[in-house]
């Protein structure tokens, strides 16, 4: 059968089954079980039980559960709480003043979650309620936070880039730190247009609150310490070579415990809670790169992904003009995907055409990354815009214009990084030069 008619056959029984709320992990694998069985003379069951296999004793998802049950620790700590106290006073002097301690604490929070979900809500229950005391806009905390907490995807130690640096079979200790500097351009980007709204609309700010005198400041910025610490513990001995990603996480499970500990907030109620949805959320990705590693597979046996690359080669797009039409892609499969499905189920199609236009598969990730955050607030399916929905008196269409100024960010951070590829690749190629 013609190739792309197969290929239309399996995306529409794979769109049907996610319309009807199967699992994505299943649909991938009955998927990939059907086009093998159907479009080959391949043993199905064999290659699905060998591939699922192979992919499910991966030594590169070692680390994948260690940075979950990090962040499950320490979103059960003060630290958040810790960091608005210890920010807030050095926010203050700036245009839009304590909006900022969204973005920062959700760099910082981000640094040692890995989760743009848990970056929402840990920051948001406690900045929310701060801001909205102090009168701040209601538009501009919930925007700023929903913009804000995507950093989690980016920021290492990154979910994502670790079920991207499996799916594309690309260093993730190179793939984390080449999303630092990335994410520290979003930071800016973010504060940036925090500072042009508070200049075009005065009024809608409120004014400085009362100056702290300065070694009050330096007490209260003592409460970020232990958070800096872990950042630098972690991404630092990946950075300077002395641990892998797996053995930086053990240090940062450590280190999680020790804070927690420290903080009061260790219990064995909160211990056996962390544990618990450390191994849901590693099972639910765990089974989806599973089922994505066997779709793969069984692409390859039907032709689908060669033909494809050939068919987008025959129009002869340019490396731009290739990544403008996967950008308009990924932000369409956005509405209605969450970003680890969407790096699964592009992956064995994707990265034929990425591999042959010459791209850099460590700046791609990083570029698709960025890409995906988009995601995390455009309805219906923005995971972001469901926390802050929940946790605030809007509905979700109004959490999403509130969030529209940063998505548009979001796109100007894209091209950015489209135009000056270096701010990926700058730090990877150091660390190759060492």
């Amino acid at each position: 059968m013609d190739p792309s008619l197969v290929s239309f056959f399996l995306i529409g029984i794979m769109l049907v089954m996610l319309a009807l709320g199967i699992w994505v992990a299943l649909t991938l694998m009955i998927v990939g079980f059907l086009g093998i069985a159907l479009f080959s003379g391949a043993p199905a069951g064999a290659i699905m039980a060998t591939t699922i296999w192979g992919q499910s004793y991966s030594w590169a998802l070692t680390a994948l559960p260690l940075f979950i049950w990090m962040g499950e620790i320490l979103y059960r700590t003060k630290l958040a709480a810790n960091m608005f106290k210890g920010l807030a006073p050095w926010m203050n002097a700036l245009p839009g003043r304590l909006l900022h301690v969204n973005v920062v604490s959700c760099g910082l929070f981000a640094a040692v979650s890995g989760s743009s979900a848990a970056t929402t809500a840990t920051i948001g229950r406690i900045t929310i309620p701060e801001l909205e005391k102090r009168d701040y806009d209601q538009k501009m905390i919930v925007g700023s936070l929903a913009g804000s907490a995507t950093l989690g995807f980016l920021i290492p130690p990154s979910i994502i880039l670790i079920v991207y640096g499996v799916a594309a079979e690309v260093s993730i200790s190179r793939l984390f730190i080449a999303g630092i500097l990335p994410g520290l351009m979003l930071m800016v980007l973010f504060m940036g247009y925090i500072m042009i709204w508070s200049a075009a609309h005065p009024d809608r700010t409120p004014p400085p609150e009362p100056r702290v005198p300065f070694l009050q400041r330096i007490r209260a910025t003592a409460g970020l310490f232990p958070m800096l610490g872990l950042i630098i513990a972690v991404i630092g001995s990946i950075y300077a070579g002395f641990a892998t990603p797996t053995e930086a996480a053990a240090v940062g499970v450590l280190g999680a415990l020790i804070l927690s500990a420290l903080s009061g907030m260790l219990s064995w109620s909160s211990f056996t809670e962390s544990v618990a949805g450390a191994t849901r959320t590693t099972c639910m990705i765990t089974l989806i790169l599973a089922g994505a590693a066997f779709l793969s597979v069984a692409m390859g046996f039907t032709g689908i992904p060669r033909n494809l690359a050939a068919w987008v080669g025959s129009f002869e797009l340019s490396r731009f003009e290739l990544l403008i039409a996967l950008t308009l892609l990924f932000v369409v499969m956005g509405c209605f995907l969450d970003g680890i499905s969407i790096v699964v189920l592009t992956a064995s199609v994707i990265m034929p055409m990425v591999q042959a236009a010459g791209i850099d598969l460590i700046w791609f990730g990083i570029y698709l990354v960025i890409v995906i955050e988009m995601s995390q607030i455009t309805p219906p399916v923005g995971i972001n815009l469901f926390i802050l929905q929940a946790m605030t008196r809007h509905d979700l269409l109004s959490v999403a214009k509130m969030a529209f100024p940063f998505f548009l960010v979001l796109v100007a951070a894209t091209a950015l990084l489209i135009v000056f590829p270096e701010i990926a690749t700058f730090l990877p190629s150091l660390m190759t030069r060492g």
